[in-house]
């Protein structure tokens, strides 16, 4: 195996007795409990687990492995509804958490010193490599993924999932062309996001001639020039054989810069799951209250913690304007996975158990909402103001002929579009247009600060297209039921 910052080599193509013959000299790269990260913050406060500390999103065209990278480095499988088992694609957002370890012993030969576990994975676990088993492992990042959809219909779930990530890993597939329309499309959705932590992953390498493999490495080196990823580490890896994990492994904790975490500010959570959790048939006394997942962006959220959902309850009066009510309810439980926590803090993946009516948790109906202190959330917006807009020069992830086919117009007054601000998907209507700022009408209210970025989609051959981002400068706000919430 090379080094960390030598040429990674490529496998040749993987036949049966290839395999049994690599298996044997390379037998650390066909264990099963390898992975990739993010974050150098303690996941304890107080002694007490505080959940993961950095978010990783796993992005790329549908079907080149971003499921199966997970798997491989968390144990867990994130694709469980039954319309992604039936169909083998990711719908939903799914979700992991993972460990990632270093031996002690500095002897330990890289990168085989370094290791993933599940999130359950005690603190310091014995080190597997040959030589070393005596020696204790140190837990270097605890993290989370997010498994976002590939396929073109759900690109809206992908900009869900990305709002919350400190960082991307993008899947090309050696096994196909370069580059994919998706493979695009993603690309240019983290780039006007603004994620700076970028590791590229060439997936699939077993299944390919060395000569076909190295092709596609050069073919993507000289792509991202002058993108975001330009100075990202590429690595071929298989996914399936566990091939070069540990080395991403490596890069992670050493190349991956630390967030700066918010820890003062009261609460703050971007959901982007919400869930019943009760069987049916379910007694009275076994009821649970509706549960919902997402991240924290500052603050520490602790049970027993009295919070806010916004936007809340919408309804309409007889004018057809909208009512606010938010969801006030108290923190019932933290998870993180099977971990309970009793306190939380920003990065990672949490699943907040709350007292509220299932009902109003159940298929992800809060997705968008932001859940925080009382009476520290930001305003919800009916229209706004959107300043700085910026259109791509061609539409991405969509065959074209034609120069005029594939170029992407401004603004059209009186047009729909789709806009993406933090978790939540919302419908628009462009009210006016003036050189790089337009005034928009929602469809639906929008919980947002001033000054958060949005992205734009346009309906496009029956699917909604990326076509720029913008930041949100003013806009009409939403008056919100005086309620006092009670709670005994």
């Amino acid at each position: 195996m090379a080094t960390l910052f030598e040429e990674i080599p490529f496998p040749q193509e993987l036949i049966f007795p290839t395999v049994d013959s690599i298996f044997r000299c390379l037998k650390f790269a066909t264990d099963s409990q390898n992975i990739t990260g993010k974050v150098d913050i303690s996941t304890k406060v107080d002694g007490q687990e505080t959940g993961s500390e950095r978010v990783g999103c796993l992005i790329g065209h549908v079907a080149h492995g971003k499921t199966t990278v997970v798997r491989a480095i968390s144990g867990i499988r994130t694709t469980r509804f039954k319309c992604e088992l039936e169909r083998n694609i990711t719908v939903k957002l799914g979700y992991a958490n993972a460990k990632i370890y270093k031996c002690e012993d500095e002897r330990c030969p890289r990168p085989l010193c370094y290791k993933a576990y599940g999130s359950d994975m005690e603190d310091s676990p014995p080190c597997n490599v040959p030589g070393f088993e005596n020696r204790k492992m140190k837990l270097l990042r605890h993290l989370s993924f997010v498994d976002c959809p590939g396929h073109e219909i759900f690109m809206t779930r992908m900009l869900s999932g990305a709002t919350i990530m400190d960082g991307a890993l993008l899947l090309i597939a050696a096994n196909e062309s370069f580059p994919q329309p998706q493979t695009l499309e993603h690309w240019s959705a983290v780039d006007l996001l603004k994620i700076q932590n970028f590791i590229v992953l060439q997936n699939k390498v077993d299944l390919v001639q060395e000569e076909v493999a190295r092709k596609q490495y050069q073919a993507i080196k000289k792509y991202i020039k002058g993108t975001v990823a330009a100075n990202a580490p590429l690595i071929p890896i298989s996914a399936q054989l566990n091939y070069n994990l540990d080395v991403v492994c490596e890069y992670i904790v050493k190349k991956i810069s630390v967030p700066i975490r918010d820890f003062i500010s009261p609460p703050q959570m971007i959901v982007i799951r919400s869930f019943d959790v009760n069987k049916p048939g379910s007694t009275v006394l076994e009821l649970k209250g509706g549960v919902v997942g997402g991240s924290i962006t500052k603050g520490v959220l602790k049970v027993n913690q009295i919070v806010e959902l916004r936007p809340g309850i919408l309804k309409k009066d007889a004018s057809s304007n909208f009512i606010c009510s938010p969801i006030y309810t108290r923190v019932a439980s933290l998870h993180s996975e099977q971990n309970e926590l009793q306190i939380a803090v920003p990065g990672g993946l949490i699943g907040v158990g709350t007292t509220m009516d299932p009902t109003l948790s159940r298929s992800d109906r809060l997705v968008g909402q932001v859940l925080g202190q009382v009476g520290t959330l930001p305003d919800i917006f009916t229209e706004i103001k959107i300043q700085n807009i910026h259109v791509l020069s061609k539409l991405l992830g969509l065959a074209t002929s034609g120069t005029a086919q594939g170029k992407v117009s401004g603004l059209i007054k009186g047009e729909i579009l789709l806009l993406n601000i933090s978790s939540m998907a919302a419908g628009a209507e462009v009210l006016t247009v003036k050189d790089k700022s337009a005034k928009l009408h929602l469809t639906a209210p929008v919980c947002t600060s001033l000054g958060e970025k949005v992205v734009l989609s346009r309906r496009i051959q029956g699917h909604w297209r990326l076509i720029g981002w913008a930041v949100v400068e003013d806009g009409n706000t939403l008056d919100v039921l005086a309620t006092t919430p009670e709670f005994t």
